[in-house]
């Protein structure tokens, strides 16, 4: 919706420019991958790696969502091809979602020897 209101002129929404470089938000999302990176290494805390994995995903988000101006080094986001890279960036999200779920490990309360099967009366 920020990026439509932008493109569209609705709103107090603008375009973030360095001089007269637009800055994309894929580099906002590089960014804030790196800095999750660095906290990977120096912070252990449980809590912080929930909150960690939520900044990387949002990071992660960022990125694809420009995948073609990253590749062609070219702003189609409103053109056809900017439809490519949206269901692109949907089928990776996807596709992440997917692995992610099946990768789920079993909690305090799953038994791995009884699988499908609850404790609990």
């Amino acid at each position: 919706m920020i990026t439509w209101s932008i493109h569209a002129k609705v709103g107090h929404f603008g375009n973030v420019t360095a001089g007269s470089v637009h800055l994309h938000h894929y580099l906002w999302g590089i960014l804030l991958v790196v800095v999750v990176a660095f906290l990977g290494l120096v912070e252990r805390a449980p809590t912080w790696r929930t909150w960690m994995g939520l900044a990387f995903g949002v990071g992660l988000a960022l990125i694809v969502d420009e995948l073609a101006l990253l590749i062609d080094l070219k702003d189609v986001y409103w053109s056809g091809a900017g439809g490519v890279s949206i269901a692109v960036a949907l089928v990776l999200i996807g596709a992440a979602g997917g692995l992610l779920a099946l990768t789920k490990a079993p909690g305090k309360d799953d038994d791995p020897t009884n699988a499908g099967t609850s404790r609990r009366p």
